[in-house]
């Protein structure tokens, strides 16, 4: 693990100590995260619920921009879509790996594809746009 992926990851940790999520890698303009799926993830059916892919997504966007810009604890999201593709694997864990698009001065565009692990087509396709702070002291 690089410095830069741990030092996100014990961020994560540290900031969002009720998040499941894993830092796996961060690099440039990339970020991979994961999730194990719990029961109270799984929707009658036993698929995993749109919320917790949302939120998965949500924070592989997140660790992507914070490997771009540093720790900056008040980035947020400010638009997240999301294609369902198909029913993720009730007990695999989630898989998000990240790209992002753009960064700019003041928001950064990025796409997140998320797997049940273990398979190849996604179950999810999202794109997000990050709101970044002017003051990126903070």
């Amino acid at each position: 693990m690089t410095d830069k992926t741990e030092a996100i990851a014990r961020f994560i940790r540290e900031e969002f100590p009720q998040a499941r999520v894993v830092v796996e890698s961060v690099s440039d303009r990339c970020a991979t995260v994961s999730q194990p799926v719990a029961e109270t993830d799984l929707r009658p059916g036993g698929t995993v619920s749109g919320p917790t892919l949302m939120a998965l997504a949500d924070v592989a966007l997140y660790v992507a921009l914070l490997g771009e810009i540093g720790i900056v604890p008040l980035a947020v999201t400010t638009s997240l879509t999301i294609n369902f593709l198909r029913k993720p694997e009730a007990r695999k864990r989630l898989i998000g790996e990240c790209q992002l698009m753009k960064v700019g001065k003041t928001l950064a565009v990025g796409e997140v594809s998320l797997y049940s692990e273990g398979l190849e087509e996604p179950v999810a396709h999202v794109v997000g746009t990050y709101s970044i702070p002017p003051n990126r002291s903070c």
